[in-house]
């Protein structure tokens, strides 16, 4: 009788040292698997991080995502939106860079009446229109984004305004409607430099920035 609550008293305590090492996270466990496609689609480009998740000084973990002149107008920023993360934000941005171009790229008006404002999508949808009346098709690629920036910030009322300088490689060709090139070339990339600027309600529920404005830099 005594051998057998001996026996029970070790594997109890066997049990809780598994438990002790096992039913802990090391950090090196498998990551969940990634969501369907079309559940990915719906993630929102742009989504601040709620204020509880952020850790530090996001403007001084941001070196070189800041241009000289800009950590005032983000440290306004925050001041306003404790959900602004500098870092996640310049991701978010570049996705939205790649989205936008893409779109115009391919005549995509319903994704751009979403991605931008009102100005804005006027603005590429006159482009787009009279690409289409010369019959020509944009074969586009964004090779890399080379650097993404924040050079300016504000907020004015409840609005908040960021405008960030993209420097980035493009392989341009534009076809004819029988698909034969007429300018431009897959193999030649050529640079750019744009100021893009994102605005968004910080008194609104909703997270997602509209691109703006966007013009070149100098």
């Amino acid at each position: 009788m005594y051998v057998i609550v001996i026996l029970a008293m070790i594997a109890g305590f066997l049990a809780l040292r598994l438990y002790s090492v096992l039913g802990k996270r090391t950090g090196h466990e498998q990551e969940p698997a990634l969501r369907p496609a079309e559940e990915r689609a719906k993630v929102t480009i742009l989504q601040p991080r709620p204020a509880p998740e952020m850790g530090g000084d996001s403007v001084r973990l941001s070196e070189g995502l800041l241009a000289p002149g800009a950590e005032n107008g983000v440290r306004a920023l925050i001041a306003a939106d404790r959900s602004f993360d500098v870092p996640q934000f310049v991701e978010g941005a570049k996705s939205a860079y790649r989205m936008v171009l893409e779109a115009f790229w391919r005549g995509d008006r319903d994704e751009l009446a979403w991605l931008c404002d009102s100005d804005v999508f006027a603005s590429f949808q006159e482009a787009i229109a009279a690409r289409e009346a010369e019959g020509h098709v944009l074969d586009n690629r964004l090779v890399r984004i080379e650097k993404a920036q924040i050079v300016e910030a504000s907020v004015n009322g409840g609005t908040a305004e960021v405008a960030l300088r993209f420097e980035a490689d493009i392989a341009a060709v534009t076809r004819d409607k029988d698909g034969h090139v007429v300018a431009g070339s897959l193999t030649d990339a050529v640079g750019t430099n744009d100021i893009w600027t994102f605005t968004r309600d910080i008194r609104s529920a909703d997270p997602n920035w509209k691109l703006s404005e966007t013009d070149e830099a100098a």
